[in-house]
C-alpha cells in the first residue's frame, strides 16, 4: 500500500477518534437564552405604548403596497407599460426610468391629500390634541375622498355583494377592505382605457408600414423594424412625454 495512502486513513481515524470524544463530553459553555420583554415599563400603560410602536414598525413592511394599492401609482405605471409597448422600444426607456417617474408623479398626485391628512389628523395627534382613534378615522377621510372619487359605484357594488355585506348609507363607511380592492380594478380599467388610446396612432402607422412592405413584395423584412423611427418622430413632435403626464394628472382631478 502506498504511503501517502496509509498517511490518509491515519488521519481519518485521528478525526473519527477526535470527533467521538468530544460528542461525548459536556459543552463548557452554556447557549444563551434568547427573550422577548419589553423592558423599562413601570406600569399597564407604558407596555402598551412599547407594543404600539412595535405593531407600528411591523406595519411599515406594508407601505410598498399601500403605495400601489392606494395611490395614483397603479394608473400611471400600467399607462407607461403600455406607452412602452406601444413604441415598440422595448426596454427604453428601462423599468427603473418609468417607476421612479411613476413615483415622483404619485408624490404629486398625493401631497395635497398628504398635506390634509398631516394637518387634519397627524399633527393633532402628535400634539397630544387627538386620540390614536381619533387620528385614524380623521385622517382615513382625505384617503377615502380621493379613492372614492376615482372608484365606479359598480366596483363597490361588486364586493359589497361578493361578502354578502349590506351596503352604508355614508360614503366614509365603506371599509378598506372594499375600498381598496375596488379602487384598484377601477383604475386598471382607466389605465387600460388610456392605454388603448394611446396605442391608436402607433397601430395606424404599424398598417402604413405593413401595406408599403407587402405592395414592394419585402415579406420577410420585419414591419416593427421600419415603423420604429417613424413611431420614435411621431411621438417627438407631438410632444408625447408632456400630453401623456398631463393627461395622467387631468385624470385624477
Amino acid at each position: 500500500m502506498n504511503k501517502n495512502v496509509r498517511k490518509t486513513i491515519y488521519l481519518l481515524f485521528f478525526f473519527i477518534i477526535i470527533i467521538s470524544i468530544t460528542a461525548k463530553a459536556e459543552p463548557s459553555f452554556q447557549i444563551p437564552k434568547v427573550t422577548l420583554s419589553v423592558d423599562g415599563s413601570k406600569n399597564p400603560k407604558e407596555y402598551v405604548d412599547n407594543i404600539k410602536i412595535l405593531i407600528l414598525l411591523t406595519s411599515l413592511t406594508f407601505i410598498p403596497s399601500i403605495v400601489l394599492m392606494m395611490t395614483s401609482f397603479t394608473r400611471i405605471i400600467v399607462v407607461f407599460g403600455f406607452l412602452r409597448n406601444a413604441l415598440s422600444t422595448q426596454q427604453s426607456p428601462p423599468n427603473q426610468v418609468l417607476i421612479g417617474l411613476a413615483l415622483f408623479m404619485t408624490i404629486f398626485i398625493m401631497s395635497p391629500v398628504y398635506s390634509k391628512v398631516n394637518k387634519e389628523a397627524i399633527q393633532p395627534y402628535i400634539s397630544g390634541k387627538i386620540s390614536q382613534e381619533q387620528a385614524i378615522d380623521i385622517g382615513s377621510k382625505p384617503i377615502k375622498d380621493f379613492m372614492l372619487k376615482q372608484t365606479r359605484e359598480k366596483d363597490i357594488a361588486l364586493f359589497y355583494t361578493a361578502a354578502n355585506i349590506e351596503k352604508p348609507k355614508e360614503r366614509y363607511e365603506v371599509s378598506f377592505k372594499i375600498l381598496i380592492p375596488a379602487f384598484v380594478i377601477s383604475e386598471l380599467k382607466t389605465a387600460f382605457q388610456m392605454g388603448f388610446l394611446i396605442y391608436v396612432p402607433f397601430i395606424v402607422i404599424d398598417i402604413i408600414i405593413a401595406s408599403i412592405l407587402m405592395s414592394m413584395g419585402m415579406f420577410m423584412l420585419p414591419p416593427v423594424t421600419i415603423s420604429l423611427p417613424f413611431k420614435i418622430l411621431l411621438f417627438v413632435l407631438a410632444d408625447g412625454w408632456h400630453l401623456v403626464v398631463k393627461s395622467l394628472i387631468k385624470s385624477f382631478i
